[in-house]
């Protein structure tokens, strides 16, 4: 006896006919995966830009707010912090000597105003279309172009090097938390964001501070590519001036072992 599904007259048995079935249901799935990339594909080129940066503006915008959230609280911190003093120097129950040795540790943590001969430092980033300006050197690379994190920490510690009593960057007080730190082309300072040019100015001996700027090793270097390049490099003797004090918070924040 034959097989009905080996015999040519067996195209329309119902085992003809499952076995078919599977291999239809795929093809209509595979033309319909299709339509569907072929429609968002449409879609996107014609409805949206993929190339845009508006992601990375709506970023940049909230940066901008969240640090001009953070300088409005560290004022506001500050005129706070203000009221508690002078509510505690009222009345509180301590010495002469006691109180000027409080006096004297508030001068050295920067949370109290210091007046004295400044010296400002300021830092650029070089023009877009900067060449090498002397024989020898290669054509600059976009790195050589800014100002980068090790170069602002240069100046820092040079000046703390050359007597500085005290060092604001920018529009900030630094106290010994402080940390100077750069992410791309801005600079992160105590929970506000800036932009080029950066102002350093420090308080002390003016002829002292330039010294230990010109003595600096890592600010020898970086003369190189302000030379070479055209990185903004500016020294100026302020005369007297008046530095804030440090307005934002002193709690310490560590880490704690999981008990």
């Amino acid at each position: 006896m034959s097989n009905s599904a080996d015999s040519p007259q067996s195209g329309s048995s119902p085992d003809r006919i499952r076995r078919f079935r599977p291999v239809r249901v795929l093809t209509m799935a595979v033309f319909a995966l299709a339509g569907l990339i072929f429609f968002t594909s449409f879609d996107t080129a014609n409805g949206t830009n993929i190339r845009t940066d508006a992601s990375l503006l709506k970023l940049s915008d909230l940066i901008q707010e969240r640090s001009h959230k953070n300088g409005q609280l560290d004022e506001s911190n500050g005129s706070l912090r203000d009221d508690v003093e002078t509510l505690a120097e009222r009345d509180n129950g301590s010495t002469a000597a006691e109180a000027a040795e409080l006096a004297a540790l508030e001068k050295h943590a920067g949370t109290q105003k210091l007046k004295g001969k400044a010296l400002t430092v300021t830092l650029n980033d070089a023009p877009p279309n900067a060449t090498a300006k002397l024989p020898g050197y290669p054509e600059p690379q976009p790195d050589y172009l800014v100002i980068h994190q090790q170069d602002l920490q240069a100046v820092v510690n040079a000046l703390w090097q050359g007597g500085a009593e005290g060092i604001k960057v920018m529009d900030q007080r630094l106290i010994s938390t402080s940390a100077v730190r750069c992410v791309g082309n801005t600079l992160i300072l105590q929970g506000r964001v800036y932009s080029p040019p950066y102002k350093i100015q420090a308080v002390g001996d003016p002829e002292k501070l330039q010294k230990a700027l010109s003595a600096s090793p890592a600010i020898q270097n970086y003369m190189v590519y302000v030379n070479v390049y055209g990185l903004g490099w500016k020294v100026e003797e302020d005369g007297t001036r008046t530095m804030p004090g440090y307005s934002g918070t002193v709690d310490l924040h560590y880490a704690k072992p999981v008990e």
